[in-house]
């Protein structure tokens, strides 16, 4: 396939799979003059990709989940570990959500009464919400 036709069956622009091209997580068979060809297999390392990228994991990490003839050979302590991350990412945005609904329909007079949202303030100044703060140690007031 030439990469007009893996950019249309992909849905990745030229110029992405040029620069995966560079970075190399995919590899070209040859040049019909200007045009690089692809074998069919690479929809799927494609693909592999767009789950790596969307799982949070980085170009370079991505890059090592192939073997050096574009095979797959993913280290699964890597994936449970990243699975791990997620799950911490899910439940600190499950109780940011939490937080927040609870402050839109919070009877107390103002928020500033609110002991739920005062947490969740005294939460957000310590950095314990953002992401990686379990890894973290809080933010003192006022840096």
């Amino acid at each position: 396939m030439d990469i007009s036709e893996v950019a249309r069956r992909s849905g990745v622009a030229a110029s992405a799979l040029r620069y995966y091209e560079r970075k190399g997580l995919i590899r070209s068979l040859e040049r019909e003059g200007a045009r690089r060809k692809f074998a069919p297999a690479v929809l799927d390392q494609l693909a592999l990709i767009a789950l790596g990228q969307a799982a949070g994991f980085s170009l370079d990490e991505i890059g090592a989940m192939f073997t050096p003839g574009g095979a797959p050979s993913i280290d699964r302590a890597l994936l449970s570990a990243k699975a791990d991350e997620l799950d911490r990412t899910v439940r600190r945005l499950q109780a940011m959500s939490e937080g927040l609904r609870h402050a839109a329909a919070c009877p107390a007079p103002s928020h500033a009464e609110c002991p739920s949202f005062q947490r969740l303030l005294k939460a957000a100044a310590s950095g314990a919400l953002e992401p990686g703060a379990q890894r973290r140690t809080p933010r003192r007031p006022g840096r």
